[in-house]
């Protein structure tokens, strides 16, 4: 669909055209999904988060004033709702060596040994233990870590898809990739002492 197409579409929602909704959702559902996807901490949960969010976006669809690309505005929504899904889990738990997988703890053992690159058959098992780390951060250095490094989103985008400032991402990523290093750290040094 193009912005004049999203314009159209939504007009007719607005009047309650049953056809337009499902259209409207049918536009919305990849971006949507791409989002929570990224964002959820439990896959088992993605599709009822993808319905919150469709129900949110059009809960707010009356405040939507097209000063901003709609993609934008449902991004947002999308975002939100997942931020404040991942402040109700109860806990963030902390990874240690004993909770890894035997390829995953590999991964440590071969990187605190060797300044080489991994091999390519550890990828999987490299990016499960980035996943673990990643699960240890607050929840809004989780979704940004998610959005810049793992959906590949520059800061700016991740600005607008927030609504935080670029300054304030900066830090919060430099801060988030501190405590993922030092976290590694500490599974290195158990893994050196065995």
């Amino acid at each position: 669909m193009t912005d004049s197409d999203v314009s159209a579409c939504l007009e007719r929602v607005r009047r309650g055209d049953e056809s337009a909704t499902r259209a409207l959702i049918h536009y919305m559902y990849p971006l949507i999904y791409k989002l929570v996807r990224s964002n959820s901490s439990r896959r088992e949960e993605e599709e009822d988060l993808v319905q919150k969010v469709l129900i949110n976006v059009f809960k707010g669809l009356h405040q939507f004033s097209g000063q901003v690309p709609f993609n934008h505005w449902v991004s947002r929504i999308a975002v939100n709702t997942c931020l404040n899904l991942i402040r109700y889990e109860r806990s963030r738990p902390e990874v240690r060596l004993s909770d890894l997988s035997l390829e995953e703890a590999h991964v440590v053992e071969t990187l605190a040994v060797s300044d080489q690159n991994l091999d390519l058959h550890l990828g999987s098992a490299a990016r499960d233990l980035v996943q673990h780390l990643v699960s240890c951060l607050d929840p809004k250095d989780r979704l940004l870590i998610r959005l810049i490094y793992m959906e590949g989103l520059t800061i700016e985008e991740a600005s607008q898809s927030t609504g935080w400032s670029v300054g304030a991402i900066t830090m919060r990523i430099s801060r988030a990739k501190a405590k993922m290093r030092k976290r590694h750290g500490a599974l290195t040094q158990e893994r050196m002492q065995l």
